[in-house]
């Protein structure tokens, strides 16, 4: 059996208590210091019991936040990986576990289908996955539970596959929304996209009972999508069927899909929950297409080249040419036109995305992405209250929102608030695996607190990362600037040197590439002087973002008494702003 170590304080005992009862049921071995022998010293059987599980779940409280025992066995598990986190009485984990996602168990009362719950579940089924008995059967799954993986791009042409990645993560919230139906986070299924798996082996592996798993071929104005749900404990295909149909009807599938996995699982659904399954944002096939090319491009495109934004602009406003009560593709828009005005040109006749984004939330006032063009509109305008009031919201509507959470990281990194941004990119790193940007930013967070270490992991993920994004587009100067920052974070300074070079040779003008270039120059290459060199165009020509990063960087702080990058900002922000501020 997989071991699993329970730290509380002592208050929560009986909740402690609780915690490892249900575990226990699901046939993991659980231990907790109620199991203290007699006849040894405590603090070398804990140590010994640390070191041999494989899932470490904390139970935090105001109390555990004070208890020493609780943070250093907390501490212990988050360098070894093994930590699950649960917060029993609403209580935010101390620095540094903030930085990691933590269920919430408030007044839980053994409920085997709560949320929180779940978390645990799953956290714990992907670090200590059940062996497999010698003989007999596998484990009986107590609670229907389901994981998407993601549908295979079967259209012969790689820029289709953002169409099927939409069509996963659609079903994917519409399963979300069965109130009697757990489901695998869209994040951990994509983890798996490309490979081929044993679905039992990776039912076991993430705690649940059934896999849902099938294919799209998208060519012209016809769409064939093929899906089979199959039981984690035996194989068996419980049901499989395939649509052929025109493009028109690929709303009309995704329901058909929703609840016939519904029916085989022999659910009931209730009446707003059957409303929510077939509430799309967009009637028009071929708006909500465009929308999931916009998405993708914002994702993956080059960032620091504008490019990309004018193209998100020109699809959204396509989309909303063809819907114009589409909330999603206004609130995109008005994202890509507030990082136009601001993080390019600084010029006060572009539009910031303002408009854009208050029609999205007349249509829709629960759609969080929309307040993000708001949050950076405040921020420009000096007034940080009301920015952070806006990042606030749209964290509150959709707290597992890619954008929400990327701009979150964003607006507080340029307000000198680093550990925030970190969560918040740890969290959109995870959300978006494709999205090597908040992978890159995250590293550069890590920088600035000076945790060499967690630099070094997170540029070795981030490596293959910019290696992919390059084989599609070579020019991407982002992704180049990252992988010679993540290069020089492992230690291979000649390679980093040689992707510096490459950057500057293909994409010379890109200013944010030259910026994160400027990073690796000074903390793995200590040459300041370079930096310098390397900071003097892209300060001479930036918009606002920029400059207002720049300020308080704690990265660029080596540069921070040198009179010519004194004299480069003061500049910079007399030609943006308009004054010496």
């Amino acid at each position: 059996m997989s071991g699993v170590f329970v730290s509380y304080c002592r208050p929560s005992a009986q909740v402690a208590e609780q915690v490892a009862s249900a575990l226990s049921s699901l046939g993991y071995e659980v231990w907790r210091d109620e199991q203290l022998p007699a006849h040894r010293a405590y603090g070398d059987v804990i140590e010994e019991k640390l070191r041999s599980a494989r899932a470490v779940v904390v139970l935090w409280s105001s109390e555990a936040c004070q208890s020493q025992w609780v943070r250093a066995e907390a501490d212990y598990a988050r360098q070894a990986g093994t930590l699950v986190q649960a917060s029993l009485d609403g209580t935010i984990p101390p620095l540094p576990f903030n930085q990691i996602q933590c269920a919430d168990l408030s007044n839980w009362s053994g409920d085997g289908q709560a949320s929180g719950w779940r978390k645990i579940e799953q956290s714990v089924a992907a670090l200590a996955p059940l062996d497999p008995a010698p003989t007999g059967p596998r484990p009986v799954v107590n609670r229907l539970a389901i994981c998407v993986l993601p549908f295979q791009n079967m259209s012969g042409e790689a820029e289709q596959e953002y169409f099927s990645d939409g069509i996963s993560e659609d079903i994917t919230t519409d399963l979300s929304k069965v109130s009697t139906l757990a489901v695998t986070a869209r994040n951990t299924a994509f983890q798996f996209k490309g490979q081929s798996v044993d679905v039992c082996e990776l039912a076991n592996r993430l705690g649940v009972s059934h896999v849902l798993e099938g294919s799209v071929r998208k060519a012209g104005g016809r769409v064939r999508i093929t899906a089979q749900l199959i039981d984690g404990t035996s194989g068996d295909h419980l049901w499989a069927e395939r649509y052929d149909r025109d493009l028109d009807d690929i709303f009309a599938i995704q329901d058909e899909i929703s609840k016939a996995i519904v029916d085989a699982l022999r659910l009931k659904l209730l009446p707003s929950e059957k409303r929510a399954i077939e509430s799309r944002g967009t009637t028009s096939p071929d708006a909500y297409d465009l929308f999931l090319m916009a998405r993708q491009s914002w994702i993956d495109g080059d960032f620091g080249a504008s490019g990309r934004e004018h193209r998100v602009i020109r699809i959204c406003q396509r989309a909303v040419e063809l819907d114009p009560r589409y909330a999603q593709a206004w609130a995109l828009m008005a994202l890509a036109q507030a990082n136009l005005r601001y993080a390019y040109m600084g010029n006060e006749a572009l539009d910031d995305g303002l408009e854009a984004a208050n029609r999205a939330l007349a249509i829709d006032p629960n759609i969080a992405e929309a307040h993000l063009p708001r949050a950076w509109h405040f921020a420009m305008a000096g007034k940080d209250q009301q920015s952070r009031d806006e990042i606030e919201t749209a964290l509150r509507l959709n707290p597992d929102s890619w954008e929400a959470n990327k701009e979150a990281a964003r607006v507080y990194y340029r307000h000198g608030k680093v550990v925030e941004a970190t969560r918040h990119l740890e969290k959109a790193s995870a959300i978006a695996e494709s999205d090597f940007h908040s992978r890159g930013m995250l590293s550069a967070c890590y920088l600035a607190q000076g945790d060499w270490e967690r630099a070094r992991e997170s540029a070795e993920r981030l490596i293959d990362q910019v290696k992919e994004v390059l084989k599609r587009n070579p020019d991407n100067g982002a992704a180049i600037a990252y992988g010679a920052l993540s290069f020089a974070a492992v230690g291979n300074l000649e390679r980093a040197k040689e992707w510096i070079d490459r950057g500057l040779l293909l994409d010379p003008d890109n200013m944010y590439m030259r910026y994160n270039l400027a990073w690796t120059l000074l903390a793995y290459f200590k040459d300041p002087e370079a930096a310098l060199e390397m900071l003097a165009p892209a300060l001479a020509e930036a918009g606002s973002t920029l400059i207002t990063l720049a300020s308080v960087d704690r990265n660029l702080d080596q540069l921070r008494d040198d009179k010519r990058f004194q004299a480069m900002l003061r500049e910079a922000r007399k030609r943006v702003f308009g004054e010496e501020r």
